[in-house]
């Protein structure tokens, strides 16, 4: 079995591979994590039409049938905007896979639900003031005031859509992703629980823009558990200890559909 990894918005496929590699030991088949368009090493950028979520996991399923063995199946696994578009690749049947994990999601049945509105407004500052200049202007707004004051690791990931590679020529990512809806409602997932495909959903607390209540709604739907693991602010290290180690529990014991 292959395991497919996915990055959040504004990351690259670093991300994932620096975090689930040392969850994935005992998993047979190759691990590949491959850059969303406009990120990482990515040429492409495009315009808003290319930016649905439906448009990139289509794009995505076409380079890891590049990458994997054919027909192998898939554990897939992303991360916020990683988790959504892992979400439509097994939904829409364009991968075979046959395990989902679903990590700190963000999205979910509402287009441009309230902790993703500083996205589009961090593309506005980018496209009319460049990035140093944007930063200094975000870092002096109430969104991003808001944000630090629940969660100074929040803010400070806020602040990083502003240093990314070519964040200024990227900046549509910013603007067109947060627009998606991950799934219609939660019958669509319970659609991919009556197929028996097995999942898990990870949250954290206190982290603004990936609520807790939007993992608990992924969850039910999905009928799969939860794990929760500490907040990022308590301690980084110990977030990433438990959501590895519950990663390779999980694994192991959920064989794949």
């Amino acid at each position: 079995m292959s395991t497919l990894l996915l990055h959040g918005l504004g990351a690259d496929r670093r991300q994932p591979l620096e975090l689930f590699t040392p969850a994935l030991a005992d998993s047979p088949g190759p691990v590949v994590a491959l850059d969303v368009r406009a990120h990482g090493d990515s040429p492409l950028v495009g315009d808003a039409a290319d930016f649905t979520l439906a448009a990139l996991a289509r794009e995505l399923a076409a380079s890891a049938r590049d990458a994997l063995p054919p027909g192998e199946p898939v554990t897939v696994i992303g991360i916020s905007m990683g988790a959504a578009l892992a979400l439509r690749i097994t939904l829409d049947e364009l991968l075979p896979v046959r395990r989902a994990v679903f990590v700190r999601p963000s999205f979910s049945s509402e287009a441009l639900p309230s902790n993703l509105r500083v996205f589009p407004v961090i593309a506005e500052l980018l496209a009319r003031l460049g990035p140093v200049e944007g930063l200094g202007v975000f870092r002096e707004s109430s969104l991003y005031q808001e944000v630090f004051a629940a969660s100074p690791a929040g803010g400070r990931g806020l602040l990083t859509q502003f240093t990314a590679p070519d964040a200024a020529a990227r900046a549509v990512r910013l603007t067109e992703v947060p627009r998606n809806r991950a799934y219609h409602d939660a019958a669509e997932l319970a659609a991919l629980a009556a197929r028996g495909v097995p999942s898990l959903v990870v949250a954290a607390p206190r982290d603004p823009v990936h609520p807790v209540p939007v993992a608990e709604e992924w969850a039910a739907g999905l009928g799969a558990p939860l794990l929760r693991v500490p907040a990022r602010d308590d301690s980084p290290v110990a977030q990433t200890a438990a959501l590895r180690a519950g990663l390779a529990d999980w694994l192991r014991s959920s064989p794949p559909a």
